[in-house]
């Protein structure tokens, strides 16, 4: 589709502009950053995961000059992420020396350090707490003050950075099938344009920047049907990673110089699906294969839904939509989703009118 720039509407793009300003501010209440970097922190993590930006700050500030639009939020961080240079890239980091803060399995009861239950509306009534209204910078400071002097008195002294995984149970039964490692260095899709076919690294990347509504309803739809996947949650671990990167100077490997540069807090899901293997002596007998997925902050409904189409696009035979690379990776882009959908409200005048003339046109010869 071809398109004809022209010029015209300049002032009343100018008013629009005033006009948009006019809504955010016309209250007179000011909502601070730090304010919303205190009691948004769903909407945080969300925008940052999208974003591919892991900074809470810029977050709040875009959901700030966004009024609370997701998708304009994401568009405005990633617009800005692409205009920082790419310094360096952090060490690999391994997720068992997670510093947790929630972890969960819904295979086993019983798992080495327990279940952490962690901050969750999960076990909500999911009821309206009409006493918000009424709440108060003082009696949140008393709450708070009476909630950490309970937990001093009886949390038990345990080590939350190197909890085992869960996985190992069924790795140590050698009930997961066998899969080769993989040390090759991945794709930045940031920088490059997906090819198809695509590997895993790089589905995986567009997974985790992908709209957390699309990359729900896609998983949805491969638990009910849309891909035969039956999962079961093995492990989800919300907490936080340690980043390191190498020496400035040094270009050996060499890790005893890396320079520690902070920490990023990130929910990580191993799922565990179960399929027929046929072996050697033909008969059949049964395994786990790993849906995984990983996201910024505690955004555990995509991470799940991300593990789900790991599994899908890595595993199925391409005959539901959800196992379709080109259908799932080029759809739950909120950017490139949204950014197409909203160009419809732009002028196309040129290319109506030439509809329009034609349809004038048929009509006209009809009636002859």
């Amino acid at each position: 589709m071809a398109y004809a720039a022209v010029k015209g509407g300049t002032k009343a793009i100018e008013e629009s502009i005033k006009r948009l300003t006019f809504k955010r501010i016309h209250a007179n209440e000011l909502l601070e950053i730090e304010t919303i970097m205190a009691t948004m922190r769903g909407m945080i993590d969300q925008v940052m995961s999208e974003s591919s930006l892991y900074s809470e700050f810029l977050a709040a500030l875009a959901i700030k000059q966004s009024e609370g639009n997701v998708e304009e939020a994401v568009f405005l961080l990633r617009a800005h992420r692409s205009t920082l240079p790419r310094t360096y890239y952090t060490r690999v980091v391994e997720t068992d020396m997670m510093a947790v803060e929630r972890r969960i399995s819904a295979s086993f009861k019983d798992i080495p350090g327990g279940q952490i239950l962690g901050a969750s509306y999960d076990y909500t009534h999911r009821l309206m707490d009409f006493n918000l209204l009424a709440e108060t910078k003082p009696g949140m400071n008393e709450w708070v003050s009476q909630f950490l002097n309970d937990e001093i008195a009886t949390t038990e002294e345990s080590d939350l950075n190197a909890l085992p995984k869960v996985v190992e149970y069924l790795r140590n039964e050698k009930l997961l099938t066998p899969v080769e490692h993989d040390d090759a260095e991945p794709i930045d899709v940031t920088k490059q344009s997906i090819q198809f076919p695509t590997t895993r690294g790089e589905r995986l990347q567009v997974l985790t920047r992908g709209q957390t509504g699309a990359v729900t309803s896609l998983g949805y739809a491969a638990i009910r049907g849309y891909g035969e996947v039956h999962p079961t949650v093995g492990e989800l671990r919300v907490g936080k990673l340690p980043l390191t990167i190498g020496h400035p100077t040094d270009g050996s490997n060499d890790e005893t110089n890396d320079y520690y540069i902070g920490e990023i807090k990130v929910t990580e899901v191993e799922s565990f699906i179960p399929i027929t293997v046929q072996k050697e002596n033909n008969t059949e007998e049964m395994e786990f294969e790993i849906g995984y997925g990983v996201c910024y902050g505690q955004n555990e409904t995509k991470a799940i839904a991300m593990s789900i189409l790991d599994y899908s696009l890595e595993a199925g035979s391409g005959g539901y939509p959800t196992e379709d690379e080109e259908f799932v990776l080029l759809h739950i882009d909120s950017v490139e989703s949204s950014g197409f959908i909203s160009h419809l409200k732009l002028p196309h005048y040129v290319t109506f009118q030439s509809k329009l003339d034609s349809m004038r046109k048929i009509k006209k010869e009809s009636e002859k």
